[in-house]
């Protein structure tokens, strides 16, 4: 069966869009693409859901061009197309394959707008070279349409919109941009086209299609794949999955000797926390001198785009990264996408994976897990219909993990990062969506801090009370471990000298001493209330004993007004059980 081609699509394309598709080796369109084309340009608003790496891009800015290029006549300043994206990664990306498609159109711009960049240098760009076409981020296009700054009034602009694209929407709800979202669809015309795309259908994604769409045409497009009858999956048929069950202290034994084995491919290595990015990133720049090794989660600001665009142009290499990079960015020959913690839902396991295998091209996926969770595997084949394959761990591996602590104890800063990286995991996986699976009582926290190379275990809330085996402490004088970097340690002593002049009642009390104090303090306010409990029974039981006194005096004194004959038996009998009369 031969591959259909842009010509066989039911719509006629333009000359210059002809000429990009072949300048940039599009051949044949995708069927995502096959499928949104034609719907977009014959008015028809686009919810599409498709495998990760299907080519949803081009889905959309391909009728973005034709529209804008069919009403033609377009001012610098009027905005006749936004693409809304939950990353600066992926806004980035779609910006550099729109600006293919516009060296061959004079008349239309575009303009990126980010968070991490001077919303300065934004307005000038847009008064100087406009920007019919904006790609953003929506806090920043938010921000930029809610406050008209350095004349620049972005609400205006927009008052001519033909097109909005909502890239990786599910994200978009999913990382708390719903009110940035309905904020933006506030300022712009009822009238136009608006297209979802997304990997993963939500319930907040089903209403907000049903909020900003006027009867949408959905789209789904999946693969099939063979495995004892068809079923549908939702990763590409041309990526291979696999999976290596081995214990926390030999964890990163194991991928160490996967990647030493891996030097001249291109691997990112997934965790599940900023943190532990910093940590095992710095680790890996260590031990792998002669290895790329780049580090990029969410919590950086400005080097984040300069470490993104390093990587998509190397060779090989690998990126240490969190799931700020799961979702819709392509970078260049991925072999090897890593999972050394699953992530906090399903859905992230599918989009970390499709970092590789894009567009029809292979790649290969492992993820990492403890014995007590390889129920995962056929959870992922029900939930997520993703098939792994089993990867043996290696019997005979190095031990780097002495490296490590040898490194910590001549460097303060991985200590701490250590530190860090250890507590942030098991708060992470305390709080793990498929908390069924991943049972923190299932976790050793001994062999957790043997495979994260720590120098000692740090106190922490969820190691409370809990006898911690599988870990053997090192011998060291902690207080005397100095920072590498010679400014910080210089603060350090400064920081040290400064609390030992203070007098002693003034003196912060070492770590150990603080938590022993901050015990003690939870002892007394406790004793303090188990006395006024019980002070408070006493008074009630007293009160009860005299009420009891009272009522038996005010008995004998009526037996002895009826012995006297002071009172009859009828008004004896009325006043010792007055709650009786009138019953039987």
């Amino acid at each position: 069966m031969t591959e259909s081609t842009w010509n066989d699509l039911p719509v006629s394309l333009s000359d210059f869009i002809h000429q990009s598709l072949r300048d940039g080796g599009f051949i044949n369109p995708t069927p995502v693409q096959a499928a949104c084309i034609p719907l977009f340009l014959s008015n028809k608003d686009v919810a599409a859901e498709a495998v990760t790496g299907s080519g949803k891009t081009l889905a959309f800015i391909v009728p973005i061009l034709e529209i804008l290029k069919k009403r033609g006549n377009w001012s610098k300043k009027e905005v006749g197309a936004i693409i809304i994206t939950p990353t600066r990664e992926l806004a980035i990306q779609i910006n550099e394959v729109l600006s293919h498609f516009l060296k061959h159109i004079s008349d239309l711009t575009s303009l990126l707008l980010i968070g991490g960049e001077n919303p300065i240098k934004d307005a000038e760009k847009f008064k100087a070279n406009g920007g019919n076409i904006i790609i953003a981020t929506p806090g920043k296009f938010e921000a930029m349409l809610e406050k008209p700054q350095y004349g620049l009034n972005l609400a205006a602009s927009v008052r001519c919109l033909e097109v909005l694209v909502l890239d990786e929407a599910d994200q978009l709800l999913d990382l708390g941009f719903e009110a940035s979202i309905n904020t933006i669809l506030s300022y712009l015309p009822k009238q136009r086209r608006t297209g979802l795309f997304s990997a993963t259908q939500t319930d907040e994604l089903e209403n907000l299609i049903r909020a900003g769409l006027r009867n949408p045409v959905r789209i789904n497009v999946k693969e099939k794949k063979k495995a004892d009858g068809k079923i549908e999956q939702r990763t590409p048929s041309t990526l291979k999955n696999f999976y290596m069950t081995v214990e926390s202290d030999q964890k990163f034994n194991q991928m160490m000797n996967f990647v030493q084995a891996r030097k001249n491919e291109k691997i990112m290595i997934f965790f599940s926390t900023c943190a532990g990015v910093d940590y095992f990133s710095k680790v890996l720049q260590i031990l792998l001198k002669n290895t790329q090794v780049l580090c990029l989660h969410g919590k950086m600001k400005n080097k984040r785009n300069k470490v993104f665009a390093k990587f998509r142009n190397l060779e090989s290499g690998i990126l240490v990264c969190s799931d700020v990079m799961a979702r819709g960015v392509d970078i260049p020959e991925v072999n090897w996408v890593i999972q050394y913690n699953p992530p906090k839902s399903a859905n992230f396991f599918v989009h970390r994976c499709g970092r590789t295998a894009r567009i029809g091209n292979t790649g290969n996926a492992l993820v990492f897990l403890l014995p007590a969770e390889d129920t995962y595997i056929n959870f992922l084949k029900i939930n997520q219909k993703v098939l792994l394959q089993r990867m043996e761990p290696c019997d005979s591996v190095n031990n780097y993990l002495p490296k490590i602590q040898k490194f910590a104890l001549k460097d303060r800063a991985l200590m701490e990062k250590g530190a860090r990286a250890y507590v942030s995991f098991i708060q992470f996986y305390a709080k793990h969506e498929c908390s069924l699976i991943f049972r923190i009582k299932d976790l050793d926290f001994g062999k957790l801090a043997t495979g994260y190379g720590l120098l000692r275990i740090p106190k922490m809330p969820e190691l409370k009370g809990k006898d911690v085996c599988n870990f053997i402490p090192v011998e060291a004088d902690f207080n005397s471990i100095a920072y590498k970097d010679k400014n910080r340690e210089k603060q350090r002593q400064i920081k040290l000298q400064s609390e030992e002049s203070k007098p002693s009642k003034f003196r912060r009390p070492p770590r150990s001493q603080a938590w022993s104090k901050q015990k003690e303090r939870k002892d007394r306010k406790k004793k303090r209330r188990e006395q006024k409990e019980m002070s408070r029974k006493r008074k009630a039981e007293d009160e009860e004993k005299e009420e009891e006194e009272e009522d038996f005096q005010d008995d004998v004194k009526l037996m002895k007004k009826l012995k006297k004959g002071k009172i009859s038996k009828e008004e004896f009998d009325c006043q010792f059980a007055p709650s009786d009369s009138g019953e039987d």
